[in-house]
């Protein structure tokens, strides 16, 4: 089930603003799909997703490593027959501001604020596709 990016359904936009893990698929240098599990924040008004990861990790380092440093990649979460799958463009934020941004949306989805860490960054997934049955 299709869903629009910028205008999700109230139950898509609700199951994505409950507390769950989900995975990031990146693709690494030779075309393989390297999947891990992160926590990620949805933004439908600007139609971004964010991860916010360190700097040295693999799916940061695929991200870099491709053509213009972006890369298409998907963030996926489920629960039960509930299941959302958001895809795009990432690219690396390094920024104060763009950093400090996604912690907070992540402290906000996730209850928590991340310890400090002056090797974290950001990875911001400009959308393209929705879909899910939530």
């Amino acid at each position: 089930m299709s869903h629009d990016v910028f205008d999700p359904t109230p139950e898509y936009l609700a199951f994505w603003r409950e507390r769950h893990v989900c995975t990031l698929t990146t693709p690494r240098p030779d075309g393989t799909p390297h999947v891990v599990p992160v926590g990620v924040t949805y933004d439908p008004e600007a139609g971004l997703a964010r991860v916010i990861s360190n700097r040295h990790s693999k799916k940061v380092r695929n991200v870099l490593t491709a053509p213009d440093g972006t890369a298409r990649v998907a963030v996926c979460q489920m629960e039960g027959r509930r299941w959302a799958t958001l895809e795009g463009r990432a690219v690396v934020r390094t920024d104060e501001a763009s950093v400090a941004d996604a912690v907070a949306r992540y402290a906000e989805r996730y209850g928590r604020t991340p310890s400090p860490n002056p090797d974290r960054v950001v990875l911001e997934i400009a959308l393209d596709r929705a879909m899910g049955r939530a």
